[in-house]
Order: structure tokens, then C-alpha cells, then sequence
């Protein structure tokens, strides 16, 4: 059978029963959302002969690795196709230039405590090199930007991050600060350095990658948010670009632009990196996306 199955009558009116398109109540935009989201699951069910088993199979993982669907997400590609397709949009519109945006990922927490100065982001002893980072934030011109906020995050030696460590070792906010900058827009922090690690072992992301002959392994990262009055805020992050997953980053967080090389010298590791903002066009580009996030 061919998926033209799924264009015959019964199926299509199926469909718009299901999605509620053939009733005026309700959002419109949302029934041609779930349509089209069922139509293709439809499709795909005829094009793979996906039996009654494998569907409910499927249903099972689902419900089970739920508590995943944020490492699941960047590691089949979503959150990377997500930046991708905002990158189309914006240069379609004619913005170019400014860092390149990339994942979040799920592990952000908000809440950090505001510092200012030359930051020690680390609270809590660490057995590995520390990291010391310098930049400056930009605007599309090159101009200081004011008034900046820069969110920092990162992992520990073992590749917890902290409010989500199995090991319930790690400080609140450890490795986690939001630092104001002064009118020169510069930046200085200091840290324990970040390892890379895996997807939890055993887990739904770690069952999926194996299952797709993939790895679930991250190079050593530092993530941020960059938020000024006037400027699209920034999600982005650093890999480090000596570590082995540098270039083969399951979640595909690795971009041209985003891969310093650090300097390291002795047990300490130096990196420099500039941002450079792109101009708000609206008060929407300088907020944050409504995905959830953990609060503490």
C-alpha cells in the first residue's frame, strides 16, 4: 500500500474530524497544526508498515522518556533545525551578522544571583583546571552595549550541572551566574572547568541514539543568554575546540563562530570571546521564548 492511502476520502475526513477543521469553533491556526502533524504521522505509518505493536511500542517510549523530551529535542536535530530556520527568517528579512544563535539545551535555571566585576561563577571546590573567559558585547556596529545582562552556565568536572546532579553534591547555583557589565560592555569571569559527558545512561535519549547507531556525548561547553534594552537576546554557547566531540556534538550545538580553541597553560585554561547583538526590532525580540525552565 502507498501513502496515497492516506488521501482517500475517509481518511481526509477522518482527519478534519479529528483536528476539529470542520467546525467553526476553536483556534484555527492550531487545527491545521494537529492536521498536518497527523496527517504526516499517518503517512509515515503507511510509507514504514508500521504494525499495531510498533505503534503502541512507540506510544510506551514516549510516555516513559517524557521527562527527556529536552535532551531528545536537540539530539534528533529539532532545537538545531529551530535556529536553522530562524537564521532563514532573519536573512530573508536582510539581518545579517551578530554571534550565531544556537540550543539553550534543558538545564538552565533561573534565578542565578546578579554579580558584577571579575566573577568567580564557581561555589563549590572542583578536582580540574580552571577556566577564565574575557570579552566584550557588541552592537551591529561595533558600539559597547549598555545595560547588558550575561546569563552563564555550565557543567561541573563530571558533567552534572547543578540543581539537576543525580549525586545532590553540587551548591545551589553552582557554575551559574547572571553578570550586569558595565558601559564598556565588558566581561570577565573565572571557573572550574567544564567536562563534556553523555546523555544518562540507560535513559530514553541514550535507548534512542543507540538505537540510530549514535553516540550521546556533548564536548565541553559553556552556554549563555544575552539580553540588553534595544538588542535581540542572545541564546548561545562555547565549545571548546580541542575536545574530541568538538566537531561531533550529538545535540548539534556546534556552529562555525562558536569554537574557540583555549589556551591553556599549566592547570588553567584561557578563552577570549566577543558578542555582538543585533538591534531589537520590537520589545518581543528582547525577551526570552516561552519554554519551560526550572526556577529556583
Amino acid at each position: 500500500m502507498t501513502p496515497d492511502f492516506v488521501r482517500t476520502a475517509p481518511i481526509q475526513a477522518l482527519l478534519d474530524r479529528a483536528s476539529g477543521t470542520d467546525l467553526e469553533r476553536g483556534d484555527a491556526r492550531l487545527k491545521a497544526i494537529v492536521r498536518d502533524l497527523l496527517e504526516a504521522a499517518m503517512i509515515t505509518i503507511v510509507r514504514h508498515d508500521i504494525s499495531e505493536s510498533e505503534f503502541w511500542q512507540a506510544v510506551g517510549f514516549l510516555q516513559e522518556g517524557a521527562s527527556e523530551f529536552g535532551l531528545i529535542a536537540p539530539g534528533v536535530g529539532l532545537e538545531h533545525f529551530l535556529d536553522l530556520y530562524m537564521d532563514a527568517k532573519d536573512a530573508e528579512a536582510g539581518l545579517t551578522g551578530g554571534t550565531p544563535r544556537t540550543i539553550e539545551g534543558p538545564l538552565y535555571v533561573e534565578g542565578a544571583p546578579i554579580v558584577e566585576g571579575d566573577v568567580d561563577l564557581s561555589t563549590d571546590p572542583d578536582e580540574t583546571d580552571n577556566l577564565y573567559m574575557v570579552g566584550t558585547v557588541t552592537g551591529p556596529e561595533g558600539e559597547p552595549v549598555n545595560d547588558v545582562i550575561l546569563h552563564v552556565w555550565h557543567a561541573n568536572s563530571k558533567g552534572f550541572y547543578s540543581h539537576f546532579d543525580p549525586t545532590g553534591e553540587q551548591s545551589p547555583f553552582n557554575n551559574r551566574r547572571r553578570i550586569k557589565l558595565g558601559e564598556d560592555g565588558r566581561y570577565s569571569f573565572h571557573s572550574k572547568m567544564p567536562n563534556g559527558y553523555s546523555v544518562p545512561p540507560g535513559g530514553a535519549t541514550d535507548q534512542l541514539m543507540k538505537a540510530l547507531g549514535r553516540h550521546g556525548n556533548r564536548p565541553a561547553h559553556v552556554h549563555f543568554f544575552v539580553e540588553a534594552p534595544g538588542y535581540r537576546k542572545l541564546t548561545t554557547q562555547i565549545n571548546f575546540g580541542d575536545d574530541s566531540f568538538a566537531a561531533d556534538d550529538f545535540a548539534f550545538g556546534t556552529r562555525e563562530g562558536l569554537l574557540p580553541m583555549p589556551q591553556r597553560q599549566g592547570d588553567s585554561a584561557f578563552v577570549a570571546f566577543d558578542f555582538q547583538l543585533q538591534r531589537a526590532e520590537d520589545a518581543a525580540d528582547e525577551g526570552f521564548s516561552a519554554r519551560p525552565r526550572m526556577h529556583a
